[in-house]
């Protein structure tokens, strides 16, 4: 399995011929230079956490030129069949969608999930964390913006992930501590990659004080933006 952090909480996953997006915000993220073209070519899936415009980023636009299968829940897909995505596979908190070479596993998540659209604000659906799970890798566990939460132990308990794409630049989502708490007390990662920090300059700038209130735990790596690194 190849995985590529294309920057903030967007990741390109190789898997069983299978080329996953998930949370595609790349046209309008500050820190990709990348050419949008060339890091999304020859998508399959598309996986969207929740329905914020800094995760639904480029969906429509890559779901169109490639043609691409939107998963995520039901009030996302909808809207973005509205604006022209013709291939949708929608699920909910609970739910396994089975893709072949891998199968999806939606997880709950604590945050919030909306946008606006022609002036109007439009609700989209409860946020979610997704478990990812090849026939041929590791299990990895993207989750979502979210704050810690004690159901973190039964997401453990049901998907034992091995990879955990971990969001630490606060204010939204988990800060360093409570990032790092969440994975030590919760979880028996192989590796986590952390996200979501850097893009804006509200969150923080570096994974480094998530690093450091880790302490010794799984291996963590911090890839540059479109680097890829196989697990």
């Amino acid at each position: 399995m190849e995985l590529i952090w294309l920057g903030h909480s967007c990741f390109r996953i190789e898997t069983g011929g299978a080329v996953i997006l998930i949370d595609p915000f790349l046209s309008g993220n500050p820190k990709f230079t990348g050419d949008v073209a060339q890091a999304t070519a020859g998508t399959t899936h598309i996986l969207l956490t929740h329905g914020h415009d800094d995760h639904i980023g480029d969906t429509v636009k890559i779901a169109k030129s490639t043609g691409a299968q939107l998963i995520s829940n039901f009030e996302i897909c909808v809207f973005l069949q509205g604006q022209g995505i013709g291939n949708i596979n929608p699920g909910n908190t609970g739910g396994t969608i089975d893709c072949g070479s891998f199968a999806v596993s939606f997880a709950q998540a604590l945050h919030s999930s909306g946008t606006v659209f022609n002036g109007q604000y439009v609700y989209l659906g409860n946020p979610m964390g997704l478990v990812i799970t090849p026939k041929d890798g590791p299990a990895v566990y993207h989750m979502g913006d979210t704050d810690i939460f004690s159901d973190m132990a039964l997401i453990e308990e049901l998907h034992h992930p091995q990879v955990g794409l971990v969001p630490v630049g606060d204010r939204f989502t988990m800060g360093a501590k409570s990032a790092a708490l969440a994975v030590k007390r919760y979880f028996h990662f192989e590796t986590v990659v952390p996200c979501h920090y850097g893009s804006f300059d509200m969150l923080a700038p570096d994974p480094g004080d998530f690093i450091a209130a880790l302490g010794e735990g799984p291996k963590v790596l911090v890839p540059q933006i479109g680097e890829a690194v196989t697990l």
